[in-house]
């Protein structure tokens, strides 16, 4: 599948950047407690690095996170080299697949770090959807805190999930599990998980017609050179910025937003990977 290339790119740069980074290697995997009933505080793991550099994944697809957390423990994978871990994201295995990602990400900070460039903040990573009366906007996975903001506007919106009971009309906006039904959007902000899912290539194809399209979340921590060759517009991840708090905090199901900063990536801002790794001494 397509989605194996794009996974085969993501591993093969993760290469290029732990050679240049000599080699980093795993100090911990932070791995957040039972999800509590009607929260969101438990959707994401950490694996950190021995410099302190942090990459996030998405773990509620399906029984990730059950699995995650009856094979590792926090010092399962302690001493890894961050490069072997990264690996797991080319395999089938969904554990396997999300904290190889996590390791790509955490790779990722650490090389933003190091080559002293670091993604504009932004208070807000979606600010460049900008909706409009009459745009035909698409979600790719539910983005709650966004929905008013675009019904508001007087905007089409359509959402595309996964999850059968989420599909039907609500007030100002339309759920669908069609992909199809994204062909008209001119806008589009999209989940992280289409990285973790085998989903990206599918959700590309129904919006190639968007002139805006964004991948948005902590997941997306990653050098974004593979998805700006994909032509993704915008990519919207966050940057740990006190890693004491964020550990406790996640490990107790604790919101942790205060101790991370978000950021935004456009293809005119990024000097690229191959600048990125010049930088380093």
């Amino acid at each position: 599948m397509e989605q194996n290339h794009v996974a085969s790119l993501f591993v093969s740069l993760a290469e290029r950047i732990s050679t240049r980074l000599r080699v980093p290697r795993v100090r911990t995997l932070h791995l957040p407690p039972k999800k509590p009933d009607g929260t969101r505080r438990a959707e994401f793991c950490a694996l950190e690095l021995d410099d302190g550099s942090i990459g996030l994944t998405y773990v509620c697809l399906g029984d990730t996170l059950q699995s995650m957390r009856a094979s590792f423990g926090a010092d399962d994978i302690k001493g890894q080299t961050a490069i072997s871990v990264a690996r797991g994201y080319g395999k089938d295995d969904p554990v396997a697949r999300a904290i190889g990602f996590a390791a790509i990400n955490a790779l990722s900070q650490q090389l933003f770090a190091r080559a002293s460039w670091l993604p504009v903040d932004a208070a807000d990573s979606l600010g460049q959807l900008q909706p409009r009366p009459g745009e035909h906007v698409g979600m790719v996975g539910l983005f709650p805190p966004l929905l008013s903001r675009i019904t508001e506007a007087k905007a089409r919106l359509t959402v595309l999930e996964i999850d059968p009971e989420l599909a039907g009309t609500r007030d100002g906006y339309r759920v669908t599990l069609d992909p199809e039904d994204m062909l008209g959007c001119t806008k589009v902000v999209s989940t992280c998980a289409v990285l973790l899912n085998d989903t990206l290539d599918a959700v590309l194809e129904a919006c190639h017609g968007a002139g805006y399209l964004a991948i948005v979340g902590p997941t997306a921590g990653c050098i974004p050179d593979p998805l700006f060759a994909k032509g993704v517009s915008h990519v919207g991840g966050r940057r740990i910025i006190a890693p004491e708090g964020f550990a406790e905090a996640i490990r107790q199901g604790r919101k942790w937003g205060e101790f991370s900063c978000k950021y935004s990536i456009a293809p005119q801002d990024y000097p690229g990977l191959a600048a990125l790794l010049a930088k380093i001494s």
